[in-house]
């Protein structure tokens, strides 16, 4: 299991930095390199976090709450799915007619959907799904996903092998 922290950021690049930050104004640069030590090490101590970024603790994880509060960032841990009965993943492309959005919003209320994202391209809706096995994920695809209203049609990719994941992706 690794502990990493997760960074919100916004899905449209001509959003200005400010509105990225849902309206709020941009980070500062210690926020940001709060948000970097705990990318490397979500466990790591306020007080080695406030070495770094010249801050004390207690000023460290106020700053951290706030982030959390805001919903700058989670910090989660971030476990290898196989390790915890989960044997098959796909990525499902996701053709739809009508309104995209409330086809987004059924699947984010599916517990298998890990990752929902309106996409531009040849499909519509990129959904990451993780099931215990071969019968699970065909349930979840032909039986709930297949039956939501506005999903015209699915393709499937499955995993074979996951090669790399990651969330340090930094603060750029």
């Amino acid at each position: 299991m690794h502990s990493g922290t997760v960074a919100s950021r916004s899905a449209d690049p001509k959003d200005s930095r400010e509105s990225k930050n849902g309206g709020r104004p941009p980070l500062d640069a210690v926020s940001l390199a709060i948000i970097e030590q705990l990318q490397e090490d979500g466990r790591r101590p306020y007080a080695a976090i406030g070495k770094a970024v010249g801050l004390s603790e207690a000023a460290v994880r106020q700053r951290v709450q706030k982030l959390l509060d805001q919903g700058v960032m989670q910090i989660v841990a971030v476990t290898d799915p196989l390790t915890v009965g989960f044997r098959r993943q796909a990525m499902v492309g996701i053709h739809v007619e009508g309104d995209v959005e409330a086809v987004a919003d059924a699947l984010t209320a599916m517990d298998e959907c890990e990752y929902v994202v309106m996409t531009a391209g040849s499909f519509d809706l990129m959904v990451e799904i993780v099931c215990e096995d071969d019968d699970h994920l065909l349930e979840v695809i032909n039986g709930r996903i297949r039956a939501v209203p506005g999903v015209r049609s699915t393709e499937s990719f499955v995993y074979l092998k996951l090669k790399k994941q990651t969330y340090m992706w930094g603060t750029r």
